[in-house]
């Protein structure tokens, strides 16, 4: 009496709390359509939209020919954030609880090409001035765990051994290096943290559903007088990996 939300929402509501507690346990199957609609007294309509709330959250998957399944959404580990690990090409430190740090492998593409406006804004340069733009995919365990694209400006690169930052001398040795063997030492590097929807490219290449939660990072390196060399946007799955800070408090 008195629920004003819309009956997916409540459908939808009822069997997270479920999953929640246990009563609907990690592999097993939601109830089905038919199932809902005699429960719920709802149309087909209304129990299929309840059904996608809850893979979009992360709560479900289909699996082709057998149902809707309840999925995993423990946390696999965490990504330690320090200075030392957010100068690496993979922006983080694995910790896997107790457990040792399952094995991180990587490919990444580069392609020099024009900035876009909000890569432009960030780092301090004309929207359309060239920029080498590497585009990187990391598995933790065989397993999808971060998506990850890096700009840096041409303009500060171009002819140098660090043009290409998965290649040349300095593959792989992070920002900091790369660019202090240019002359450019990197002072310091900011982040935002916020969250959204996976895009459907997103969602297939870190194994969710469309439209689940994906937590964000925009992330950029900067030299002492302020200039950026660098700005990354992270991505990885809300439900499946948590970031970890430490910070240190001066003397």
């Amino acid at each position: 009496m008195g629920d004003s939300r819309p009956v997916y929402q409540r459908i939808a509501d009822d069997l997270r709390q479920q999953i929640d507690e246990g009563v609907l346990a990690v592999g097993s199957r939601i109830p089905s359509r038919s199932e809902l609609k005699r429960t719920y007294a709802a149309s087909d309509q209304t129990v299929d939209r309840a059904v996608r709330v809850l893979k979009a959250a992360g709560y479900a998957e289909g699996q082709f020919g057998r149902g809707v399944f309840v999925t995993d959404r423990s946390p696999v580990g965490s990504l330690l954030r320090t200075g030392e690990a957010v100068d690496s090409p993979f922006a983080a430190r694995l910790l896997a609880g107790s457990s040792a740090a399952p094995p991180l492998l990587w490919e990444a593409t580069s392609t020099a090409t024009g900035a876009p406006p909000r890569i432009a804004e960030r780092l301090g340069i004309g929207a359309g001035d060239r920029v080498m733009c590497t585009r990187y995919e990391y598995l933790a365990d065989r397993r999808p765990l971060q998506l990850a694209t890096s700009w840096e400006p041409l303009a500060l690169t171009e002819g140098t051994e660090v043009v290409f930052p998965e290649r040349g001398p300095y593959a792989r040795r992070g920002v900091r290096e790369r660019f202090a063997a240019i002359g450019l030492p990197v002072a310091k590097a900011t982040e935002l943290v916020g969250s959204r929807s996976a895009t459907s490219a997103e969602s297939q290449a870190l194994g969710c559903s469309p439209g689940q939660c994906v937590t964000v990072i925009e992330r950029t390196h900067h030299t002492a007088d302020g200039r950026a060399v660098e700005t990354s946007d992270i991505v990885l799955r809300a439900d499946r990996w948590r970031l970890e800070y430490h910070i240190a408090f001066p003397r």
